[in-house]
């Protein structure tokens, strides 16, 4: 969407265009879905406080605000993920083990699988949003793909 500096152009466009995919990163980072909704809000108030007027990629800034406050609340001691959300179903007990897996990756290798494999972003593009060497971006996304082929033979 391109981004005049007469910013926003379309508010109400720019949220229904970015809320979903911006709620589903920050639910695979933080894990709750009430800290993702809240996550979700905050970037989009920074974005009106913040944005710059000559912004040309709106929802890439907002990508990137939205990973960067998950960062932030992650680094909270009283909040930690210990177990799977109840509000993800997993009916059966093996399912539940494998949803469980899933969930012991780290947040910042749910983070780079999220935007690598369901947002499509490149690791340049991973790297510059999350503020880690590229580098460090393809050996999360090998950790964390060797964790689940493991789960997935373990089958």
């Amino acid at each position: 969407m391109a981004h005049s500096s007469n910013r926003p152009v379309d508010w109400a466009q720019l949220v229904t265009e970015n809320e979903n995919r911006l709620y589903r990163t920050a639910l695979a980072i933080l894990g709750h879905p009430q800290e993702a909704e809240d996550a979700v809000q905050d970037a989009f108030v920074k974005y009106l406080e913040k944005a710059p007027r000559d912004l040309r990629d709106p929802a890439a800034w907002l990508t990137r605000v939205l990973v960067n406050g998950c960062k932030s609340r992650l680094r909270l001691q009283w909040r930690q993920v210990t177990e799977l959300p109840d509000a993800l179903p997993a009916p059966a007990p093996a399912e539940r083990e494998e949803l469980e897996e899933l969930w012991s990756l780290s947040p910042q290798e749910r983070t780079a699988i999220h935007l690598f494999y369901y947002e499509g972003y490149s690791t340049d593009e991973i790297s510059r949003i999350t503020g880690v060497a590229p580098g460090t971006v393809r050996a999360r996304l090998s950790r964390a793909r060797e964790r689940l082929r493991k789960l997935l033979s373990d089958v």
